[in-house]
């Protein structure tokens, strides 16, 4: 396969889609694309995330070769995780997306309001 397409339903790319675009996985690849960061820091700096669902994130992430993890042999275990060359790739289109929303937010929500005070005015 030379490229994805990502309309068609059987596509894998979907998949890579779904992982990436996550609530999750855009923020853990925003994370790590300043440095490499600890399971725990990640969780600290992430707000709201659950445990679970942060390491199931990681591990999607890790299988599309966007993250590695890197276990250190030492006690108490010390893992790792850092974003690959594709990974910081994805990273900084993510981050685009990501900015945009933060900047354009105020707009968004003028116009969620608006539209909730149309829909209350037709009821």
């Amino acid at each position: 396969m030379q490229r994805g397409q990502l309309l068609a339903a059987a596509c894998p790319s979907r998949e890579v889609l779904k992982h990436m675009t996550s609530r999750w996985g855009v923020l853990v690849l925003m994370v790590l694309e300043t440095r490499m960061h600890r399971f725990s820091e990640l969780r600290r700096t992430i707000g709201g995330v659950s445990e679970r669902m942060l390491a199931q994130t990681l591990q999607w992430l890790e299988s599309d070769g966007l993250v590695d993890r890197i276990a250190h042999d030492v006690v108490p275990p010390h893992v790792e995780y850092r974003l690959t060359p594709l990974g910081q790739e994805a990273a900084a289109k993510v981050r685009g997306l990501a900015d945009w929303i933060e900047i354009n937010l105020p707009r968004v929500l003028r116009a969620r309001a608006l539209r909730r005070d149309e829909y209350a005015a037709t009821r």
